[in-house]
């Protein structure tokens, strides 16, 4: 089951693909790791989503990662009296705490913090922003402001805030339920939506204490202020490209796009691309031209991974969206120019730690020499993460004692990860990395391979030692 590409697929699952015949024709079109929305599923749904990915890993003989997104906070304005009212371009508006019901003139705003955050100045955006008003007079009771986009918004559309920090936190009690429940089934990742500062995550990231990583969806413009940040703390980023355009001008979202995929990478943390890259695969059985660039621009630009979202989820083609994915990405990775491309996001100077330099250095021996893999022996993933941040030209196999590991890395670019049991001393993890090689396709006798390696071995963060390898098909026992 070796990828014939370095990107990988994620694949949101929903009615059109949770069941296990679907989930296997995915897997076999190209989905490395499978999404479980819980805006949308309920635990039990989620737990069964779960145990059919998991029966297929092992039925398969692969990692497979599963990534949980928990919903965040939704803000949403409350009912009106007529259902719906129409906004007229000019007029006020008044967004109060009063629990009556709406009008042509005012509606309830259910969040007080949102009316004591907004400032004079500050847009408001209803209905992922086809109607947008401007704050005039805002005070702990309501807002006054005046309409500029006209349209008409009804009974509990949501509400988004592009220049107002909310002074609440990224996950509610759906969340920490969602969260914890996906932990105990066992999920790889998990991401967490409106992400606006590093507490955000930090909050996160004590609640799992460890048992699954953490991604941050970029989806707000006070994200984008502290981004560097947001990384650094983060274990991965995904770009959500829907609300980041809701909340930011659509001009801009293509650059950030690129920003955040090369401080991810800088940094050495997997991102994600995601929302509406092959859209129009919902309901019809091709892509548009655009689409199809518009995923390879991803792939030429080195994101660990592009996700479909209600393409695989509710579409009417989700193997085949699936399939096209993967064709673009691996005509991409073809591509005379993408080798070039890759080399030049690549940092001038490793950061100065011993993991990273021997990261680098692999990477070097590895294109110097040719080899046909890098094999990286890691318990925690820590070094096989290390190495896909230089995109190296030769494949990286990741050996590790724990399942766990396996599939967090499925997730990583270019890395194929296989649970064996851990090397023993140096000759053994020599032999099976030859024997892994060349059992997953890698390399055949007469080849060289390179291996990085910690010692002592089950130590996480100890990457110290590199060893060129050379296969003469008398490989010991995997």
């Amino acid at each position: 089951m070796r990828r014939l590409r370095r990107c990988k697929i994620i694949a949101t699952l929903g009615p059109a693909s949770a069941n296990p015949a679907m989930l296997a024709a995915l897997f076999h079109a190209g989905a490395d790791v499978f999404r479980i929305n819980m805006s949308h599923a309920t635990h039990d749904q989620m737990r069964e989503q779960v145990g059919m990915i998991r029966a297929l890993e092992k039925e398969c003989g692969r990692a497979i990662g599963i990534l949980l997104d928990i919903q965040g906070p939704k803000l949403r304005i409350g009912a009106f009296k007529d259902r719906a009212v129409k906004l007229v371009k000019g007029a006020t508006f008044t967004l109060d705490s009063s629990l009556e019901p709406g009008d042509q003139t005012r509606v309830n705003l259910p969040h007080p913090e949102i009316l004591r955050a907004l400032e004079p100045g500050h847009t408001l955006l209803i209905d992922d922003g086809k109607v947008r008003l401007h704050v005039i007079v805002a005070d702990a009771a309501r807002a006054v402001a005046i309409v500029d986009v006209a349209g008409e918004i009804s009974n509990r559309k949501g509400v988004s805030l592009p220049d107002t920090e909310i002074p609440v936190s990224a996950i509610t009690d759906k969340d920490r339920a969602d969260l914890e429940a996906g932990l105990e089934a066992g999920v790889d990742w998990v991401a967490v939506s409106f992400v606006q500062r590093p507490e955000d995550v930090i909050e996160v990231k004590k609640l799992t204490r460890g048992r699954a990583l953490v991604m941050s969806k970029i989806e707000k413009p006070q994200a984008i202020s502290r981004l560097d940040e947001i990384v650094e703390i983060s274990d991965g980023l995904m770009v959500a490209r829907g609300d980041l355009g809701v909340e930011m001008p659509l001009e801009k979202v293509p650059g950030l796009q690129k920003r955040i995929n090369r401080t991810s990478r800088r940094l050495g943390k997997p991102v994600v691309v995601a929302t509406q890259m092959l859209e129009s695969m919902i309901s019809a059985p091709v892509p548009t031209r655009a689409e199809v660039s518009d995923v390879a621009t991803a792939v030429f630009e080195g994101a660990d991974a592009v996700m479909l979202s209600a393409e695989s989820a509710a579409g009417q083609y989700p193997a085949e969206a699936v399939a096209t994915m993967n064709k673009i990405a691996e005509e991409v990775e073809r591509d005379a120019y993408y080798r070039s491309i890759i080399n030049a996001q690549r940092a001038a100077v490793p950061e100065a730690t011993g993991a990273d330099a021997i990261a680098v250095a692999a990477r070097n021996v590895a294109e110097t020499l040719d080899m046909k893999a890098i094999v990286a022996w890691t318990s925690s993933g820590a070094t096989a993460f290390r190495i896909a941040r230089e995109r190296p030209q030769a494949p990286i196999l990741a050996l590790t004692p724990n399942r766990e590991t396996a599939g967090r890395l499925a997730i990583s670019w270019g890395v194929h990860a296989v649970v064996t049991k851990d090397a023993h001393d140096i000759d053994d993890m020599a032999k099976r990395a030859e024997k892994f090689a060349t059992r997953e396709g890698f390399a055949k006798a007469g080849d060289r391979i390179i291996i990085v390696a910690g010692v002592p071995f089950g130590t996480p963060g100890a990457t110290n030692m590199v060893r060129i390898a050379f296969l003469d098909g008398e490989s010991g026992s995997a």
